[in-house]
């Protein structure tokens, strides 16, 4: 099975005939490209696009660390572009793709701003609001974007995992620089 029929598997008929799944692949490879701009200023590698009518209208990467702030996750980011972009708070025509499980900031923000429909590619069991850790689309809140799971998980969990990796052993060599140069 290649990764188109795994990407059409996963996603509800209903949402299919919105976009193809050759484009939900390619809207996600897009998020990934921003996650790797996070990566390249040691941020978390989370990447984020909105798209209305087919079209990617803005765009958002962690910057948490750079920026020295919280509120700076993909999300917050993509979604704030959105609507300067469009000119309002309501995204109900718009959708968003992430490639980590949003947290509940931004699983609230989504709410807020109505984002129709939200595609991730990795799943959070710490911190994942949509399913990961608990799920707010299943509280009693006034709107309930449909939720897609697992749009090119390998590569947005493999992005993920290969930064852990290579920022423990930063961590490692840091601390052994710093134990040789007290002692």
């Amino acid at each position: 099975m290649d990764k188109t029929d795994k990407i059409k598997e996963e996603i509800p008929s209903c949402i299919e005939a919105e976009a193809s799944a050759e484009d939900h692949i390619k809207f996600m490879k897009k998020a990934l490209e921003y996650a790797a701009l996070a990566e390249e200023t040691l941020d978390v590698p989370v990447g984020a696009v909105v798209v209305c009518d087919g079209e990617i209208v803005s765009y958002g990467y962690n910057r948490r660390e750079g920026s020295k702030n919280a509120l700076c996750h993909a999300e917050i980011e993509a979604i704030n572009r959105a609507c300067e972009e469009l000119g309002g708070w309501r995204l109900h025509k718009c959708d968003l793709y992430v490639t980590l499980e949003p947290c509940p900031m931004c699983a609230g923000a989504i709410i807020n701003s109505r984002i129709k429909n939200v595609y991730f590619g990795a799943s959070d069991n710490k911190a994942g609001a949509f399913g990961g850790l608990f799920d707010m689309n299943k509280e009693a809140l006034n709107h309930h974007p449909n939720v897609v799971r697992g749009v090119c998980a390998d590569e947005c969990s493999k992005l993920l995992s290969d930064f852990f990796v290579e920022l423990r052993k930063r961590k490692k060599i840091e601390k052994e620089n710093k134990k040789s140069t007290e002692e």
